[in-house]
């Protein structure tokens, strides 16, 4: 497990981060999210070893982090750094050499890459001569084709169209699914949302939210409900705890009145459910029920609440 803990840096009179931490899980992919000059790429770079902090620690099992370990993490910055004269598989596989592969497990591991992502064709080409979404792929392979222990991606699916996300997700998945920790920035929620185990939101560097997808979910959930009935749900406006937010026909959605959903938690819990269960069981007794369900928050609308 990958832990941050207490990092702070500022340059000059202006603190870039403040107090930050959170934890990559072995095995999980963590999606780290946040606005220009949130401090994204300022942590990303404290954890590989280019900048320093001015307090906190970033270990890694428990250890502190070696220059020695660091030389096994997968890094992708956000600016492509690769030769554009260089022919692509060549680019990678010296790569890999310099990670100290012998020159049959470097090639062995580039071409394996480069088919896996889409370039299996395109290894004697110069990265220069590359689409740009074709060097975000190669830039990808640059940083896992020695195997890492860690992956540290900022902004990965920068520049692909939705073929090549899918090609990288997989890629990626399978890392994870092979116990690597896998931290990646984007600002593309949605694949954000669908890809990753866990969840990180920084903004004005410092951490506003962090945890599980659904343990996000289930922190930042209002209690808003959705129903669609066999007839008209016009109904609905007169059941007691209840305001209607959209009603169109068979289809309504709903909230717990702000009273009750600013109680006590335990309090608004169960005014929740007993609202909740008054609108189901008014709907059963005029008709079939299509659809009864709580509306969950997206990641946009989490990233939202907690940022402004």
């Amino acid at each position: 497990m990958l832990e941050i803990d207490d990092v702070s840096r500022s340059f000059g009179t202006r603190k870039v981060l403040d107090r930050v931490s959170f934890t990559v899980g072995d095995g999980r992919m963590t999606g780290f999210v946040g606005g220009n000059g949130a401090g994204k790429t300022t942590t990303m770079r404290i954890i590989l070893g280019v900048l320093s902090s001015d307090t906190g620690t970033v270990t890694l099992d428990g250890v502190r982090l070696t220059p020695a370990d660091r030389a096994l993490f997968g890094y992708m910055p956000e600016e492509r750094g690769l030769y554009p004269k260089m022919k692509v598989a060549e680019q990678i596989v010296y790569l890999g050499r310099l990670h100290g592969m012998s020159d049959k497990a470097a090639r062995a591991s580039t071409d394996g890459l480069l088919d896996r992502l889409g370039l299996g064709e395109r290894g004697g080409e110069t990265v220069e001569s590359l689409s740009l979404g074709n060097q975000q792929r190669a830039q990808i392979a640059a940083a896992l084709v020695h195997d890492p222990d860690v992956l540290v991606l900022d902004e990965p699916f920068s520049g692909l169209d939705p073929i090549a996300v899918e090609t990288v997700q997989a890629v990626l998945s399978e890392r994870a699914a092979a116990g690597v920790p896998v931290l990646f920035s984007s600002h593309q929620l949605d694949i954000v949302e669908r890809l990753c185990d866990d969840l990180v939101v920084i903004a004005g560097g410092t951490i506003r939210a962090s945890g599980s997808r659904e343990q996000l979910r289930d922190e930042h959930s209002s209690p808003r409900y959705e129903i669609e009935v066999s007839g008209d749900a016009g109904w609905i406006r007169d059941v007691p705890g209840v305001r209607v937010i959209e009603l169109d026909g068979a289809y309504a959605q709903f909230e717990v009145a702000a009273t009750a959903a600013h109680a006590e938690p335990a309090v608004a819990a169960t005014a929740t459910s007993l609202a909740a269960q008054a609108v189901l069981a008014r709907a059963v007794s005029t008709g079939a029920v299509a659809r009864f369900a709580p509306i969950r928050p997206t990641l946009a609308q989490i990233f939202k609440e907690v940022v402004k």
